[in-house]
């Protein structure tokens, strides 16, 4: 393979590349000449995000990016500053002809820098200024014609518009701004402050406010674009359920997407008019809308027959009886009522295996469902079966090895799962064994317990017995000789994930750490506060799961130097590093960390009894490049003099904790 290789025509290794993630077209780029040249094919820069900073290090970087034809940028720490405006006159003269999409994020960046940048953008298609108040804080951004004319050119293309955060955002300016954009299909006013209440002309046909911006001003924006205008976000705003209804009532106006995320003004009656209004929906966001109930569920599930996301967080009026009716969407793929304290999932599952059932879900959250148990993940597992891509059980308290064998058996598709805080998962869950009981250790039913029986929702499954997980017990290899009859499917049987959260299952330990977490396509793993692992779990982890990018490893007290150094050569591809707390680690770990990881971006060592502050500043001073590091609470000998004997001591008391 490795003598063709070179002969390969470019079109093929381009073709070849568009089936691999990201981190592994990076690694492919490296292999000659032919297959670096192919990774700059315009067609595999489109899920490519370049993070970069206002700094002289990466001023040499913008200029190689041009070769590119980079796609999408996200730049930050832009402000007044002459570097900045170097960076920005880089992006200009290399990268500019080529952007889609643009992120400014938080930015202090000047309105003739802004001016300067996006008017050589010809060919934007995204554009995100949220949080950048400095943009909008004297009012007098597009005010000269010449500069509206030329936003008006580069923008004509532009889909995608954020201006969430802007606490300066008026009628006048946003009128300015979307003026230059007649084909915009995308808006976020999220967190904006709106005035909703009343009307700040008192009737006048005017809206040129300099000091506010309006329901009423919006409102005509939105019935000049209602034909290209598709998807809204008013999250995190103060709108009421009368507002909604004013604007779900435009004519014309045909959303696909609607985003009301912690709008806690809205009503069911709001909920109804916009089932009633937009019932081409295919992206409902209610999170956090603590009024609603489960009429507003029942009117969804009745009218939106298109609808493909639906999030319904934190409304913890719902209760399980008003979500049977939602499989019969036949196109749900993605259902969020993570934090819905009253939702078991039975009513669910019941929806789910009746005849009129349609959906086939995709992605599910349960998060924080408490009441959810096993009986209900072990018949939800076996109806669900290989469509489930995405699995979210964190803070599930009653889930125990039974799900994990119910998702090992049945589950075989998912990509990612997450079983953050699920205190009762042990070794034996992962291992895919039942522990065989004995009268040593016998099985006690506790009240706590999940009853299984063939008439559970009518629909005749029955889980295998649950297996005494009482104590963390060391398994060894007669237990698993014993068990052998008993054997379901392992967590190993998980080919696909490339998601995989263990925070604080303080019961696993090395046994099952080192036998089952081997996934090729493995990105993200978080085994955070599982304080049983030692250096042997870690160093098998590295070996076997060579394509992670992000690692938290905080609170794991027992990890040393030996472990995470024998680790890190393996790990060529990590960005994410979360060591926090992990009092044995010192210094000379983290030199061979930045050696052998060249991309890592993150790193988290607060509360390393085993490193100062002092160590952090000199090795970011080694490695500049090394930006986002997070060092709290380092060594008491380093704190500022002007925190006195006390706050020293909260705080040492606080890393012992």
């Amino acid at each position: 393979m490795e003598a063709e290789a070179p002969d390969l025509p470019v079109e093929v290794i381009c073709y070849i590349m568009r089936f691999l993630s990201l981190s592994d077209r990076k690694e492919a780029s490296l292999v000659n000449r032919a297959w670096y040249a192919a990774s700059l094919d315009r067609s595999l820069q489109k899920d490519v995000i370049y993070n970069l900073q206002a700094s002289s290090t990466f001023l040499e970087s913008l200029r190689d990016l041009g070769w590119r034809q980079s796609l999408y940028m996200a730049l930050s720490n832009l402000d007044g500053a002459p570097i900045s405006k170097m960076v920005i006159q880089s992006i200009v003269l290399h990268l500019a002809a080529h952007l889609e999409n643009l992120s400014l994020r938080g930015s202090y960046i000047t309105e003739a820098s802004f001016v300067t940048l996006i008017t050589a953008c010809h060919n934007l298609r995204g554009l995100d200024i949220s949080g950048c108040n400095c943009l909008f804080m004297s009012g007098t951004l597009l005010s000269k014609d010449e500069s509206k004319v030329r936003m008006a050119e580069a923008l004509v293309n532009l889909k995608e518009l954020n201006l969430s955060n802007l606490r300066y955002l008026s009628d006048l300016t946003f009128d300015r701004l979307t003026d230059c954009t007649p084909n915009l299909r995308k808006l976020s006013l999220a967190s904006c402050h709106i005035t909703f209440g009343f009307d700040p002309y008192h009737g006048a046909n005017t809206s040129n406010s300099t000091a506010v911006l309006s329901l009423r001003n919006i409102l005509r924006f939105i019935n000049r674009r209602a034909a290209t205008l598709k998807i809204l976000n008013l999250s995190r705003t103060t709108i009421t359920s009368e507002a909604v209804l004013s604007v779900v009532q435009v004519a014309g106006l045909c959303l696909e997407g609607l985003e009301l995320q912690h709008c806690k003004g809205i009503t069911d009656e709001a909920v109804s008019a916009i089932c009633a209004c937009q019932p081409g929906l295919a992206t409902l966001d209610l999170t956090g809308c603590a009024e609603l109930t489960g009429k507003s569920v029942l009117a969804i599930a009745s009218s939106l027959r298109c609808l493909e996301c639906l999030s319904l967080g934190r409304i913890r009026h719902i209760t399980d009886s008003v979500l049977k009716d939602l499989p019969t969407i036949r196109t749900l793929q993605a259902l969020d009522i993570s934090e819905c304290y009253q939702v078991s999932g039975c009513d669910l599952v019941k929806g789910l295996a009746s005849p009129k059932a349609a959906s086939k879900l995709v992605r599910l959250n349960f998060s924080c469902c408490t009441m959810v148990n096993d009986s209900c993940l072990f018949s939800m597992a076996k109806i669900l079966g290989r469509n489930l891509r995405e699995l979210d059980l964190t803070s599930c308290l009653y889930i125990s090895d039974i799900s994990v064998h119910a998702i090992a058996n049945h589950l075989r598709g998912l990509t990612v799962l997450r079983l953050g805080w699920c205190k009762k998962i042990t070794d034996w869950g992962l291992l895919g064994l039942i522990k065989a009981n004995d009268d040593s250790q016998p099985h006690n039913k506790g009240d706590d317990e999940p009853e299984f029986s063939r008439s559970f929702g009518n629909m005749g499954f029955f889980a295998p017995p649950k297996l005494w997980d009482e104590k963390l017990q060391v398994i060894t290899e007669s237990d698993i000789e014993t068990s052998k009859e008993k054997e379901q499917a392992s967590l190993s049987a998980l080919t696909h994930l490339k998601d995989l959260s263990l925070t604080a299952c303080t019961k696993l330990t090395d046994t099952s750490i080192m036998k089952e977490i081997r996934f090729d396509e493995l990105r993200t793993l978080s085994l955070s506060m599982v304080r049983e692992i030692t250096d042997e779990s870690i160093v098998s982890i590295a070996t076997h799961c060579r394509s992670l990018e992000q690692l938290s490893l905080s609170h794991c007290g027992q990890l040393t130097d030996q472990g995470l150094i024998g680790a890190v050569s393996h790990l060529k591809r990590l960005t994410h590093l979360d060591i926090s707390c992990c009092d044995k680690i010192t210094i000379q770990m983290l030199e061979v960390l930045l050696k052998e990881c060249k991309w890592l971006e993150s790193l988290d060592v607060s509360m390393c009894g085993g490193l100062t502050i002092a160590d952090i500043e000199g090795l970011q001073l080694l490695h500049p490049t090394l930006t986002d590091v997070h060092a709290r609470c380092l060594g008491e000998a380093d704190l500022p003099p002007t925190l006195g004997t006390e706050t020293g001591q909260e705080l040492k008391g606080e890393r012992e904790r």
